[in-house]
């Protein structure tokens, strides 16, 4: 009967631990179709300090700034786009969690799967380089010689 009890309240302590968001009480919109809009264009943008989470998900106060900016954009009537591209020409495409493979960011973009292809392509070569070495032609005349009688038997 313990082993049950033990087992709802941990399911229950797991379900409490849910990732909260950062955002606060003060800065969710009224109208629920442009906070639904906030929310999901937050999810695309970087928090400038912490670096790899949303603004959504973080408590620093620039996430903050930012999350509030945001929302002022839509609420002054600017589209996703066009809210996207203010935010982007104060604080840089950095601040895009998934910037666009255009001009310089398209090196980045490129660079995993060239470094892939590379690494591909060194180990193909020796593999190959490995396989034409055969153990065969290492072996001295007496080795070859006892090797096919060996071979034979």
């Amino acid at each position: 009967m313990k082993n049950r009890g033990l087992k709802r309240l941990l399911l229950a302590l797991c379900l409490l631990a849910s990732p909260a968001l950062a955002v606060q009480p003060d800065e969710i919109l009224a109208d629920p179709a442009q906070e639904a809009r906030a929310r999901t264009l937050s999810r695309e943008l970087r928090c400038l300090v912490c670096q790899n989470e949303n603004i959504d998900d973080s408590d620093a106060q620039l996430a903050r700034d930012l999350r509030l900016l945001l929302r002022e954009r839509i609420v002054a009537g600017d589209t996703d786009a066009q809210a996207m591209a203010f935010i982007t020409a104060r604080y840089g495409e950095f601040v895009l969690l998934n910037p666009p493979a255009t001009g310089a960011n398209l090196v980045l973009w490129l660079a995993g799967p060239a470094a892939l292809l590379a690494g591909g392509a060194l180990a193909f070569a020796v593999m190959r380089r490995r396989s034409r070495s055969s153990e065969a032609e290492s072996l001295s005349a007496e080795e070859k010689a006892r090797l096919e009688t060996l071979l034979k038997d």
